[in-house]
């Protein structure tokens, strides 16, 4: 199957999981729930799920041995908070955006205060999503064990010291010129974190060793910051219409991006640089997953 089939593939599978844990829309506060399903169900490429999704068949140690209860509330629960992100990133307080892949944006199709109170239901549901994995342990007190560390990790990548930390220096910095190491601290937070998270809790729900488990935080870390990099690559050298949003931005914009500051070369070599690292240690790794592979090499070097 080529590359591009079995990622569409694996699309529709990581929205059927998704769909079965979607709130159902009754009762007086229905609202919410239709904001929230709204939200989730726009569209995207779901990386984050797939990604969660892939790494946890990687370190399974035999076939058959996928536990749907276990993994699949988390890969709903990454979602939920990666969708809760752009919700609040579109409110008029920050980017201030109307639509979102075509589609108006929650605040602008509900309301601001139903936009804030989207977001807000969406990261409390996506705990309370993942939370029921417990019920998967049973008496195992491994797969307790397990799941606790699952829910850390969700709880860290997600808060202060992952995803919320870089929208912080994002915003207490806009308009203002930044310094290398402030530019890579907020890519490694706001675009890094929630990759790190998902690869991590895969690895830690299908019991891969620690080392193993940080070996998969550094590439998911390596690729975050490729990732955003070619972001700003394609915002100098793409159109609009293959990237399907404006492009020249961040130069209209007046932002700091890894080409303004170190130019299109050097960017372009770092993001060799990052890839090269992330695919040596995933080799290193000796699961032979050509899935994620590709999938990697497709974040880092596509050109939309």
């Amino acid at each position: 199957m080529e590359f591009k089939d079995e990622l569409k593939e694996k699309i529709k599978i990581s929205e059927e999981i998704l769909n079965r844990y979607l709130p159902e829309e009754t009762g007086h506060q229905k609202t919410i729930f239709k904001a929230m399903n709204y939200s989730l169900l726009a569209g995207g490429k779901r990386i984050r799920p797939i990604l969660m999704m892939e790494t946890y068949r990687m370190f399974l140690k035999e076939e058959g041995a996928y536990q749907k209860d276990l993994i699949e509330p988390f890969i709903s629960a990454m979602e939920m908070i990666h969708t809760y992100s752009l919700v609040h990133d579109d409110l008029p307080a920050m980017d201030d955006d109307m639509y979102r892949r075509g589609k108006l944006t929650t605040h602008a199709a509900f309301g601001e205060a139903m936009g804030v109170l989207a977001g807000d239901a969406l990261l409390n549901y996506a705990y309370e999503t993942a939370g029921q994995a417990f019920t998967a342990c049973g008496e195992d007190v491994t797969l307790y064990k397990r799941v606790s560390k699952a829910m850390n990790l969700l709880s860290y990548y997600a808060g202060v010291y992952g995803m919320v930390g870089g929208q912080v220096v994002d915003v207490e910095e806009s308009g203002n010129p930044l310094s290398l190491e402030q530019l890579m601290f907020i890519y490694d937070l706001k675009t890094g974190a929630l990759l790190k998270a998902s690869m991590t809790i895969g690895a830690v729900l299908a019991g891969a060793s620690e080392e193993e488990v940080k070996t998969m935080e550094s590439i998911a870390g390596n690729v975050g910051l490729a990732f955003q990099i070619q972001d700003d690559i394609l915002d100098v050298t793409s159109t609009t219409e293959e990237l399907g949003k404006e492009v020249h931005s961040d130069e209209k914009n007046g932002k700091t991006t890894y080409v303004t500051l170190l130019g299109l070369d050097q960017a372009k070599e770092e993001v060799k640089i990052l890839s090269d690292k992330a695919a040596n240690e995933l080799r290193a790794l000796d699961k032979n997953d050509l899935f994620i592979q590709k999938l990697i090499d497709f974040l880092i070097h596509r050109t939309y």
